[in-house]
């Protein structure tokens, strides 16, 4: 069905719209892309918005009024009842109006491991990167700790001539707290606020009482660690001696330690709320930022991408040559992927070849070995039991298994090591349970969990993560031994090498596109497994810390993206996900397919995008599949965008009528996803030459077809002579034999050592559905 006002609307439709509602909370109110408007204007037209479903009343459209967004695109954010926001989304001009949804952030070794060495230049052979100085990213998060060595100004040259962001001064934080590193800080909480008065009165009350419970500075000050660690990861400067409490010691450093850093807190303890995150974009666009990292998102299943911040932000600032990276998200279920947009940059997580793990030495001398970051041990073996058989009260022992609070007996528990287990994809924190163990008197615990056994948890007693075979093992050793069961647990070390790597976390998202199966996502994938960066010593009292996610990944990709637009300063958005894309790797070090966790199967697109990334061939793609802000646009039409809600999207002349494509799988993008092939089926992509090139060079088409699908490609060899050459090459799909669900394969234009590889995704469509696409 086509996008409409209606489709906007469709949150109100569970209740009577007879009904009069009076109890008011924030909406977002989005209006297309600006003209030629006066900002002052736009601020303007919004109060006249808000007086006319306030009675006429000034007073009140103004106490209602948040924000206005006047500098990337229009729009505002107010209180209003759902009346009144029905009234507005009937408005011409009006694109969409949604509720104030809250999103969550989707919580170095790593830059040795993609293959990126040095200390502080990070220079690849063959280019120069030092350009970075003048390479800004944004990073919409929980702010920033400036005093970290990670964003020292040393060395660094002045602040770049077109800089127009500013450093607002807040609590604990001033204009001298940005340095010629960290060039810009704002803050936004009037979103978060509004829908959450009670719970900053409830911190207020609990800081007067306790100082040590501060959970938030209103200010760019990041007190949950969060912005502070991918800031670093991204673009901290070398730092010699980063640990956490003593494990993987050594220096570390982002990805582009020379670039500067702009930082949008807009995430505060419960969340980010998108009212204040398209601020962030709004003020961001006009600040001057290249680049945009957020490594936060929707929960799944995406809603459409013009009644979600992210989306509309994104779409604003990539139509004005800004990059935007963000995480896929972290539910690892088949289509939980989110961040869906092609215009944005979707990054999913991955290991390193390092792992955190501590030592368990069973009573009967058999060694194993669990993932931790528990700098604790125990001095002497100590009896083991499974927590189900120490519950306590009116909790059954299946309760007392999973080591929930107030659930172990004193008694039962005191001295002895606990077998525990934890629900597979649960949101309880498993750092918890050690302190319920320990609070119950054990003196360590081991925690069965097949889902993410692989995270490292900093765990306040001797403990480890074990998976399910593991574990099984473990309660027969001490079903068999019922009273003189022991183990010992040692403290974590880190170890490198012993794993294959990398392997896709079993915690990051996967596809297919829950919202337009013809774009891949996500589009890439890069380390997000325990990885060492910055943090706030407002939280545990560290300077640096270890975090897994897809939040940790995405700020990989985002220091990739500097060193890129270091290096082809006039690149587009779009040739920029393209380099990434298609000079990745999908083998592992030791040259063979990526697995994924828990289970060990074989990696597909859905689960890395088009691989891992290697920024040791991003720089030097050969040639790239580019797109202009106008195929986004035809990409709205091909998914069933009216001209006239494009209008406002775009406020130009963009029509539907002479589109260069009239179906999603035509956007010129680096994959290519067939999801409902019925017999023959034909797509076009364009590819650019973005090499200076001393002669005629031909590549020709190299095939891996998807299992049952006939693919051909012509022309089968195409020609450059010149930079920025285009050349148009068609692929067909047919069906040569019956196959279930999503099958995968990839084309590869070859020249010499040059290989630009794109994923091919078929699924072939029910029998019943016809005999053409």
């Amino acid at each position: 069905m086509a996008p409409s006002n209606t489709l906007f609307l469709a949150l109100f439709f569970s209740l009577s719209l007879t009904t009069v509602f009076t109890y008011a909370k924030v909406y977002v109110v989005y209006m297309g892309s600006i003209d030629t408007q006066d900002p002052n204007e736009i601020v303007f037209q919004n109060h006249r918005i808000l007086s006319s479903v306030h009675s006429g009343s000034v007073e009140e459209a103004q106490a209602s009024h948040l924000y206005s967004y006047k500098h990337g695109f229009k729009g505002f954010a107010a209180k209003l009842t759902q009346d009144q926001a029905l009234q507005i989304a009937k408005m011409d001009g009006v694109v969409s109006v949604f509720e104030n949804t809250k999103r969550r952030l989707h919580t170095t070794h790593s830059w040795d491991f993609i293959g990126l060495a040095g200390e502080e230049t990070m220079e690849i052979p063959g280019f120069s990167t030092k350009n970075q100085v003048n390479v800004i990213i944004g990073f919409i998060d929980t702010g920033i700790w400036p005093e970290s060595p990670s964003f020292s100004d040393t060395g660094m040259p002045p602040v770049p001539a077109g800089w127009k962001g500013i450093c607002q001064s807040g609590e604990a934080f001033n204009a001298s707290n940005c340095n010629r590193k960290v060039i810009g800080a704002r803050y936004y909480h009037s979103g978060y606020e509004a829908e959450e008065h009670s719970n900053l009165e409830k911190q207020q009350e609990d800081e007067n009482d306790d100082p040590r419970k501060k959970v938030s500075y209103r200010s760019p000050r990041d007190s949950s660690g969060h912005g502070s660690h991918t800031a670093s990861t991204a673009a901290g400067r070398y730092v010699e001696n980063m640990s956490y409490k003593g494990l993987a010691g050594g220096g570390a450093r982002g990805g582009a330690p020379m670039a500067r850093i702009a930082v949008y807190k807009t995430c505060w303890d419960s969340g980010c709320y998108d009212a204040d995150i398209l601020a962030a974009f709004d003020d961001a666009v006009r600040d001057g930022v290249h680049i945009m990292s957020l490594s936060l998102g929707p929960d799944a299943p995406q809603g459409d991408y013009f009644s979600d911040a992210i989306s509309i932000g994104s779409f604003h600032a990539v139509s004005r040559g800004i990059t935007v990276v963000s995480s896929v998200g972290n539910e690892g279920t088949k289509g939980s992927a989110t961040n869906l947009a092609p215009w944005l940059i979707t990054v999913a997580a991955s290991s390193t070849d390092r792992e955190f793990t501590s030592r368990l030495v069973m009573g009967n001398d058999v060694k194993l070995k669990g993932e931790s970051l528990s700098v604790h041990q125990m001095m002497a073996p100590a009896r083991i039991i499974s927590a189900s058989i120490a519950n306590r009260g009116y909790f059954t022992p299946y309760q007392s298994s999973y080591c929930l609070e107030s659930s172990l007996n004193y008694t039962k528990t005191r001295g002895k090591v606990l077998l525990c287990r934890h629900a597979e994809r649960s949101t309880e924190s498993k750092l918890a349970k050690s302190e319920v163990v320990k609070a119950a008197g054990g003196v360590g615990m081991i925690l069965i969990d097949e889902t993410d056994k692989d995270v490292a948890i900093p765990f306040v007693i001797p403990a480890a993560i074990v998976g399910k075979r593991m574990g099984n093992r473990i309660l027969s050793y001490i079903n068999n031994n019922t009273r003189n069961a022991t183990s010992r647990i040692f403290a974590s070390n880190a170890k490198l090498g012993s794993q294959p790597a990398p392997r896709v976390a079993s915690f990051s998202s996967r596809g297919p596109n829950a919202l337009t199966p013809e774009i891949l996502k996500p589009d890439i994938a890069a380390p997000g497994l325990n990885i060492l960066a910055a943090w706030s010593p407002a939280v545990g009292k560290m300077n640096f810390n270890i975090l897994s996610g897809t939040s940790m990944a995405c700020p990989h990709v985002t220091g990739i993206v500097a060193l890129i637009k270091t290096v082809n300063p006039t690149w587009s958005p779009s040739a920029i996900k393209s380099a990434i894309m298609t000079t990745a790797t999908v083998f592992d070090k030791n040259g063979k397919p990526m697995r994924v966790d828990p289970d060990g199967r074989r990696g597909n697109a859905f689960d890395y995008g088009a691989g891992f990334i290697d920024p040791t061939t991003v720089l030097d793609p050969g040639l790239v599949y580019d797109a202009e802000p106008t195929d986004y646009k035809y990409f709205l039409c091909s998914i069933g965008y009216t001209e006239k809600l494009l209008h406002p999207i775009t406020r130009d002349n963009s029509t539907c009528a002479n589109q260069a494509f009239s179906i999603p799988s035509g956007l010129n993008y680096p994959a290519i996803v067939v999801p409902n092939l019925k017999s023959t089926f034909s797509v076009s992509r364009t590819l650019t030459n973005v090499r200076k090139l001393r002669q005629r060079t031909t590549y020709r088409a190299v095939v891996s077809t998807p299992h049952g699908i006939e693919v051909s490609v012509h022309p089968h060899r195409i020609a450059f002579t010149s930079y920025g050459q285009k050349v148009n090459f068609t692929v067909t799909f047919k069906i040569s034999a019956p196959s279930q669900g999503y099958v995968f394969g990839y084309l590869q234009w070859k020249h010499r050592n040059s290989r630009v590889t794109t994923p091919l995704i078929v699924r072939v469509a029910p029998s019943n559905l016809g005999a053409a696409v």
